[in-house]
């Protein structure tokens, strides 16, 4: 019998190990952020290209954070919201646990 195992079961091994959850929810903020970016470009009528130029970056690199593949730092979010003309909001939020 084969020492394979299936997603599931990686999955539930990957996340049982030290600092899994925190490196999860990282790439779930990255994911989320750069879809919100996706959805606003994408309601302007925008390329890319477009927005990466007026942000001061790559159009490769913006494609890499709208796949949720960065993680960005503050002033790159300035840079967008800057291109968008939007305001970038930051907070402290609450944590409330589900006991």
């Amino acid at each position: 019998m084969s020492d394979r195992q299936g997603w599931d079961g990686l999955r539930r091994e990957r996340m049982d190990e030290p600092g899994a959850d925190q490196a999860y929810d990282a790439a779930r903020r990255a994911f989320e952020l750069g879809a919100a970016v996706r959805q606003m470009r994408e309601e302007r009528g925008w390329t890319q290209t477009r927005l990466a130029q007026s942000a001061g970056m790559t159009q490769s690199a913006l494609a890499r954070f709208e796949a949720g593949g960065t993680i960005p730092t503050l002033a790159l979010l300035e840079r967008i919201a800057q291109a968008l003309d939007t305001h970038l909001v930051v907070k402290f939020d609450q944590h409330h646990s589900a006991a």
